[in-house]
């Protein structure tokens, strides 16, 4: 096996026993990235020279005996994520040159962890996309087949990951930016409970919805680095001061005790992929195996999600986004005969198509007279929505769905449909109204060999039980294992 296949908990081990060293696992990755970058096109800044810095002074610190589970360990961090000193863009044309001069909290967690950083990983721009084809620099490409999409926002973090261009990465989940790639590449991805994780130093989409969260090659991996992130902040308003257990403790057998729900409006969905609904049928069966029992539960505004988070979403967007003005950070029009020309020309050449629509319909929702009839309603449905999931919870203690209505789409082929390419979200986008936790395992892959996952929900700060359903399928079956012929 190369160095770059292995897991984190695998490397951890070896790097402990001192049968690897980190600069050499780090020199592997680097050469895979080198390899197969060209295809995947997966990352917007490789920071090579600093990571093999940080693997000297990790190999120091496995020497001296003072070493934790991601010392040594190379990592992604998608660019929305602030790292002092290294470029974050968002993937965006108006953050080109933005060079943060401090680190998001989840960065310096990491960083103290002993972790490695490979460098910043592609997205739709600010985040705003289902495919990371809204990238303002280039799209990223399914390692799986080059022809499809990898899913996003954080399509870069998980074609990453699958491609074996890192042991695991960081993306972020406004609406399923998490779960939906790692579904679409095959790979682990935990989008954590609404304020469970710092957002301090990410760059905001959403700011009432957006969640940093983990993307990795199995579950014991993403309970490693949910271990290293997780907590609270006094920088972050919204992080919740609540203990942080172990993660990885229940990394067990054992699911008797476990009753899982079935929402019918996710499992009747009209538009489901016959491939998908094949795939999750197939895991529920293998959990049947495992001694879970199944329960009816019914989420009835579910139907109503996609129309709330997409007022919602973009008013939020509008609010933050309204920054990005040439004056105080990023790229500037130098060219205008006027302050308001200026305002005008760098936020029209800076932002993409999609960055665009999502800023007028925000700021449309937001406007004298239809605050109240779109963003008042569409933040009635969400507390409705909330409802739902508690009265859920009531009868089980995960809720198991599709994570997509598809498998991966092919490159361009809803780049003209933005209705269709929001829909990809209609499974994922509950979870963010309601702020509870969601996990993507593989499961299964369509008639074209494209990857398909299971979508698991728990009730908020309840990612342990995630953790647990999710360990005792992933060794039930063997998806994870497989990788893409690169």
């Amino acid at each position: 096996m190369n160095l770059y296949e292995l897991t984190i908990h695998e490397a951890h081990r070896l790097l402990q026993e001192k049968r690897i060293s980190a600069v050499e696992l780090t020199r592997s990755v680097l050469g895979r990235i080198e390899a197969v970058e060209g295809r995947v096109d997966a990352y917007l800044t490789i920071a090579a020279e600093k990571a093999l810095e940080q693997a000297m002074a990790a190999d120091k610190l496995i020497g001296a005996g003072d070493s934790r589970p991601l010392t040594g360990i190379p990592l992604a961090v998608k660019d929305v994520i602030c790292t002092r000193g290294l470029r974050t863009t968002c993937a965006s044309k108006i953050l080109a040159n933005f060079v943060p001069p401090y680190d998001a909290t989840v960065s310096e967690k990491l960083q103290k962890a002993g972790a490695i950083f490979l460098g910043k990983v592609n997205m739709d721009e600010f985040a705003m996309g289902s495919s990371t084809e809204n990238s303002g620099f280039k799209p990223t490409r399914n390692p799986w087949n080059p022809d499809y999409v990898p899913g996003g926002s954080s399509g870069g973090s998980a074609a990453a990951v699958a491609a074996d261009m890192c042991l695991g990465a960081l993306g972020s989940d406004t609406g399923g930016s998490i779960r939906q790639p790692a579904s679409h590449c095959g790979v682990v991805g935990l989008k954590p409970t609404y304020g469970r994780v710092s957002r301090y130093g990410l760059v905001a989409y959403a700011s009432s919805l957006d969640q940093i969260g983990p993307i990795t090659k199995d579950v014991t991996d993403c309970a490693l680095l949910m271990n290293a992130i997780a907590g609270h902040d006094s920088k972050d308003s919204t992080s919740v001061p609540r203990e942080v257990p172990d993660y990885s403790r229940n990394l067990k057998n054992g699911l008797d005790d476990i009753i899982v729900g079935l929402p019918r409006e996710y499992h009747d969905s009209g538009g489901l992929d016959p491939d998908v609904a094949r795939a999750v049928d197939n895991a529920k069966a293998v959990l049947k195996d495992l001694g879970v029992r199944f329960t009816d539960v019914s989420l009835p505004h579910t139907p109503y999600a996609v129309a709330a988070y997409y007022v919602i979403a973009p008013a939020e967007a509008s609010s933050n986004l309204a920054r990005y003005d040439g004056v105080r950070f990023g790229v500037r029009d130098k060219s205008s005969d006027s302050l308001q020309e200026m305002f005008r020309r760098t936020r029209s050449g800076g932002f993409g198509a999609e960055v665009k629509r999502r800023i007028i319909l925000g700021t449309y929702a937001l406007s004298a007279g239809y605050y109240d009839a779109y963003y008042g309603k569409a933040s009635q449905v969400r507390t409705l929505i909330m409802e739902d999931f508690k009265k859920a919870f009531e009868a089980c203690h995960v809720l198991l769905s599709p994570v997509a209505p598809t498998p991966a789409f092919k490159i361009g082929e809803n780049t003209d449909d933005p209705l269709t390419m929001y829909l990809s979200d209609i499974f994922t986008i509950p979870a963010n109204l309601a702020g509870i936790p969601g996990m993507s395992i593989p499961c299964g892959f369509s008639s074209k060999g494209l990857p398909i996952g299971l979508q698991l929900m728990a009730r908020h700060f309840d990612e342990d039980t995630l953790f647990k359903v999710g360990y005792n399928f992933e060794q039930a079956s063997d998806f994870h294992d497989k990788k893409p012929m690169l």
